[in-house]
């Protein structure tokens, strides 16, 4: 949803949030104090206790960024109102970072540390004896670590835009080097010297896959909160898949995924509604939502309706509305190919006759550059950015786009492409971005993906292999997973070029040794390539699309997306939308209407039920795009 008239309102909303945080963040107390662990040594933790007496459970937050930060705020909807919080919290910091930095050792067992954090938490006479964890990225993935050594009083865990798995594409998607990406960690854990050494796929490699990937060991619920945007995607996907499989609890683990970024870099984080140059306002927040019935449901035994929630509840873009499915992709989802033709268009029919072919310059020295997606410098810009004033408008590249949509095309699922390409350099790379053309030609992001030419084979040093001038290869890329909706009137568009830089490192298409001196952005002696792509009905260049049928959209929009609570209900029903309501209805099973209310309702509310006698009841609601779901509940 594009908001152009709201850049200057949501600067002025950020400052109002900080002049607030300022005006208001004495409200919030805390007190510092040392978590002993098992080798003797103390880490630095900062304690926050609602002000009633009495033992709560605890959300632990370990954090390299300095616990400090809290102090501005606490997550989960807190903000400052701590004195009704239900639960306790407990900020602490890495070992060897801030607070932490004496009980700094040569080697570190961030699990054990994390075991230990936990163990200690659950002790204190402030604590019930159930502890949880939170945390986005580094917080998340020392999230997994600490599960791992399972701690008995550890009850459940979020980890947000995070994955333990460690693995060769990470870092080299497509064989490319994601040079943003690597020297960023760099700068905020340390040397990277290994991973540029190691550019193959090799033993090194399988085992870090190995010791990273331990579904096995986790025995306690983990709610995965996603991205579309994030780089860690792919990989949380991954993670549910290993966990419902291998893990101990493998039902209990449930996922939700939204149109965010990672966050870190620029206003936009989990549960923002603005993301990149776009507004998803139907999603901001609820990642709250989601995460305290979660936690709720596992640290209080609340009967909220999680254990009935289906496994994944996603948002869907374009159409911007919230669903759910057990399986990803969802199961009626097929594949709907799509033929390059002549006029850089895609279309749903094969080539008839002719060999087509388009060619494009690439200069390593004037590369196409990076314009959001799934970053993570704070050189780059994060999330779905307008594509055409600085990459589509360059010459090294071509848009190939459907035509306008007559009817919304859902998308659910990996995008692939089939492109049969020739250069007439050794090696080269290609680059593909994945976009939505509005109606007015804005070409936003959804996201890119890579290929390294000489890796087509496979990334191990003996499937490597240069390409022959003349030659032409077909090399087949897909893009992250995706919940996009293109709607009548907009058309999916891919940029193809050789080059998105710096998230990924240039390629010098000499064939040549690729990062000297282990560095990310070499560039030595760097030759421009003339590259071709083909298409005829012998080079059958094509997109296949994940499609979704309209028959079970409609289906899995009306199951997802109301729910209400307890159930059975006493005197509060509370009910929660991803969208504001206009109207809702109480009718009893003879359909008389008995309470109904027409006016502007927020996604979460109460119903005041004190004047209904017990019995069963229908509640029929009614959103602002006329949605109208109906929803049986029970009086007690």
């Amino acid at each position: 949803m594009k908001l152009d008239s709201l850049h200057v309102k949501s600067i002025l909303s950020v400052l109002l949030v900080l002049i607030s945080v300022v005006t208001l963040q004495a409200q919030l107390t805390w007190e510092t104090l040392d978590i002993p662990m098992s080798d003797g040594e103390n880490l630095a933790a900062d304690v926050y206790l609602p002000s009633e007496d009495g033992d709560y459970p605890v959300i632990l937050i370990q954090t390299p960024y300095n616990k400090n930060s809290f102090h501005l705020a606490l997550p989960l909807g807190i903000v400052w109102d701590l004195e009704n919080s239900p639960y306790a919290f407990v900020v602490l910091d890495w070992r060897c970072f801030f607070g932490s930095a004496s009980a700094c050792v040569e080697l570190i067992d961030r699990g054990q540390d994390g075991f230990d954090a936990v163990e200690w938490i659950a002790t204190q006479d402030w604590c019930n004896g159930k502890v949880a964890t939170w945390g986005p990225s580094a917080l998340g993935n020392i999230q997994y670590q600490t599960a791992q050594k399972q701690p008995p009083s550890l009850v459940c865990c979020i980890p947000e835009v995070a994955s333990p798995w460690t693995h060769f594409e990470q870092y080299y998607p497509g064989g490319v080097a994601l040079s943003s990406y690597i020297e960023t960690l760099a700068g905020l854990f340390g040397d990277n010297s290994l991973i540029l050494e190691n550019p193959n796929y090799n033993a090194l490699w399988q085992f870090v896959e190995q010791e990273t990937m331990y579904p096995e060991d986790i025995e306690v619920p983990i709610l995965l909160v996603a991205g579309w945007f994030d780089h860690n995607l792919r990989e949380d996907f991954v993670m549910l898949d290993t966990l419902r499989n291998a893990s101990l609890l493998g039902e209990a683990h449930k996922m939700l995924v939204g149109p965010w970024v990672h966050g870190g870099v620029g206003p936009a984080h989990v549960g923002t509604e603005e993301q990149g140059e776009l507004f998803f306002p139907y999603a901001a927040g609820t990642n709250i939502e989601i995460e305290r019935q979660f936690l709720d449901y596992h640290l209080f035994d609340e009967q909220n309706g999680w254990d009935d929630r289906e496994v994944i509840t996603y948002f869907q873009m374009g159409s911007d509305e919230w669903r759910t499915t057990d399986v990803w992709p969802p199961e009626v989802t097929e594949d709907a190919t799509y033929y390059m033709h002549a006029g850089l268009q895609w279309v749903p029919n094969e080539p008839e006759d002719d060999n087509y072919a388009i060619s494009y310059s690439y200069d390593p020295t004037d590369p196409s550059p990076t314009i959001g997606g799934p970053t993570l410098s704070d050189l780059l810009e994060q999330g779905p950015y307008d594509q055409v004033p600085e990459v589509e408008s360059r010459p090294d590249m071509y848009a190939i786009s459907t035509t306008p949509q007559l009817d919304s095309l859902e998308i659910n699922g990996n995008v692939r492409v089939v492109l049969h390409i020739g250069s007439n350099m050794p090696d080269t790379d290609i680059m593909l971005r994945l976009t939505d053309v509005d109606e007015e030609g804005h070409s936003y992001l959804l996201n890119y993906t890579a290929q390294r030419m000489r890796f087509r084979n496979g990334f191990t040093l003996a499937q490597e292999e240069l390409m022959s001038p003349g030659t032409v290869y077909e090399v087949e890329m897909d893009f992250p997973p995706l919940a996009h909706t293109v709607l009548p009137g907009h058309q999916l568009r891919v940029d193809v070029s050789s080059s998105n830089y710096p998230q990924y490192n240039r390629n010098a298409n000499t064939g040549e040794e690729m990062y000297p001196d282990a560095n990310p952005d070499s560039l030595v002696n760097p030759i421009s390539a003339e590259n071709t792509i083909r298409f005829s009905p012998f080079y059958d260049t094509r997109m296949i699309l994940p499609i979704k049928t309209m028959d079970t959209h409609v289906q899995n929009a009306v199951k997802l997306q109301l729910s209400v609570f307890p159930i059975p209900a006493s005197d509060k029903l509370t009910v929660l939308s991803p969208m504001p309501l206009v109207h809702w209805e109480i009718i009893s099973i003879q359909g008389k209407v008995l309470a109904f209310a027409e006016e502007e309702w927020p996604r979460q509310f109460e119903i005041d039920l004190s004047r209904l006698p017990s019995g069963q009841y229908l509640l029929k609601a009614i959103a602002h795009d006329k949605s109208v779901w109906i929803t049986p509940f029970v009086k007690q």
